[in-house]
């Protein structure tokens, strides 16, 4: 099964100092975790996002399109980066999301349903199949 750890933080306006201790840090923390999860045979993707300040949401209501240029003021926790594991069970995924080096913030773990779990009828689902195919994945039923 795969899952997908979202790991959020508070908004923050600066972009992160990469030449300072504390990130020099944090970065080699982050990745000790991440070779982990790639010696598990965990791992399938990550990436990590840039600040919320150079991001852009779009909100919608009806026919309307609202574009709107970060940083976000009404934000709580922003949405700061990503991994997508395949575990056996979800207790796993969490168990990994336990261990990521984090100070603050915090991680969602969700499962991302397969294609399989779709009905195959339909045409939609069937071009994504094919997609996916085209791609490389290689699929179940």
């Amino acid at each position: 099964m795969k899952y997908m750890l979202v790991m959020n933080q508070s908004p923050s306006e600066a972009a992160p100092d990469f030449d300072s201790p504390e990130m020099a840090e944090a970065i080699a923390a982050m990745g000790a975790y991440n070779e982990e999860l790639i010696n598990a045979g965990v791992l399938l993707t990550m990436e990590g996002l840039e600040p919320e300040s150079e991001g852009v949401r779009i909100d919608y209501a009806g026919e309307d399109r609202i574009v709107t240029d970060g940083p976000f003021a009404e934000a709580k926790e922003v949405f700061a980066g990503f991994w997508i594991l395949e575990t056996a069970t979800k207790e796993e995924a969490v168990e990994w999301a336990r261990r990521a080096p984090l100070q603050v913030g915090s991680i969602v773990v969700r499962r991302v349903p397969s294609i399989a779990e779709f009905s195959q009828d339909d045409a939609h689902v069937q071009r994504e199949r094919e997609w996916r195919i085209a791609q490389g994945e290689k699929l179940g039923v």
